[in-house]
């Protein structure tokens, strides 16, 4: 080994013992304790290893639930704000006047506190003995409503949580998109207006080839940002998600260690594996896609 690789080594031998205390040995801690079957946390013992663990939370309908909760959530908020970065960015890298106000409003949820953006939708769409709340005002000049959008049915609970997570993801989706739209060279676009190419083309021709590597980014953490959501809920819903029938994995596993029902760390070790699981194979197939699409 030369000089240099021995510098390199270590610059990143820090690192590397971090990495090593915080991520390796907690996931295989974690491993150990999810095939450890009624682990008594008392006094640190076990009756035997096995799948015990993984089939309880497999066959627990809060589990299932949460799954069920979760999986929604990243089939719709994924592919929506995504979407919607992308219109906005476009929009906002098209106009000059007041570009920096427009981009500083829509960045302004990102950095607001995750709670009090939920307590403000909670005053927009909980109804109460007082008022209806905003939304079912609005939908009252339809002639809708009102819906009781936080104790209510679940698919009106389930809508407030993805229009939710969708606001609070959406400012730094549009400011990652809005910076890869500025990078793209202009002499692409000044030769296809030569050309006399139409906008549209333009932006599916050389715009989105250009800018598709921040997209893959952006779908693959928002896939897994996503699948971790917790925060989200609580804000909304409070912190007995299981009663309102809106936890999630993360939270469930959070409820096995410390809620209610927790002092159960074997099973939210099962679950916190399954997730793990859940999430490394989506995004290897993110990957694989994307790959296939480039080399293609």
């Amino acid at each position: 080994m030369d000089r240099n690789s021995k510098k390199a080594w270590l610059y990143l031998l820090p690192s590397i013992v971090l990495l090593g205390l915080f991520l390796v040995y907690p996931l295989i801690d974690v491993a150990v304790y999810s095939v450890e079957e009624c682990y008594n946390f008392a006094s640190q013992s076990y009756q035997g290893i096995g799948l015990y663990n993984f089939s309880y939370v497999l066959h627990d309908p809060y589990f299932l639930q949460a799954v069920e909760n979760t999986f929604v959530l990243v089939i719709i908020t994924v592919p929506v704000s995504t979407i919607l970065a992308l219109v906005i960015s476009t929009a906002l890298s098209s106009i000059k006047p007041l570009r920096q106000l427009y981009q500083t409003v829509y960045f302004l949820p990102y950095v607001t506190n995750t709670l009090a953006v939920g307590l403000v939708f909670m005053v927009l769409f909980q109804r109460t003995e007082y008022t209806d709340g905003l939304i079912n005002l609005m939908l009252e000049w339809f002639g809708a409503g009102p819906i009781d959008f936080i104790n209510g049915p679940h698919w009106a609970k389930m809508f407030v949580l993805c229009f939710y997570t969708i606001w609070v993801v959406l400012p730094f989706k549009i400011l990652v998109l809005t910076s890869a739209l500025a990078s793209v060279n202009d002499e692409y676009y000044k030769a296809a207006r030569v050309d006399g190419t139409s906008r549209t083309r333009i932006f599916f021709r050389i715009t989105l080839p250009m800018i598709s590597p921040m997209i893959v980014y952006l779908v693959i953490t928002g896939f897994i940002g996503a699948f971790k959501a917790y925060s989200d809920a609580v804000a909304l819903f409070g912190t007995d998600l299981n009663a309102a029938g809106m936890n999630t994995i993360v939270g469930y596993v959070y409820d096995m260690l410390y809620g209610d029902s927790g002092g159960y760390p074997s099973y939210a070790s099962a679950a916190a594996i399954l997730l793990f699981v859940i999430v490394l194979t989506i995004t290897c197939i993110n990957l694989l896609v994307t790959r296939r699409r480039a080399d293609s």
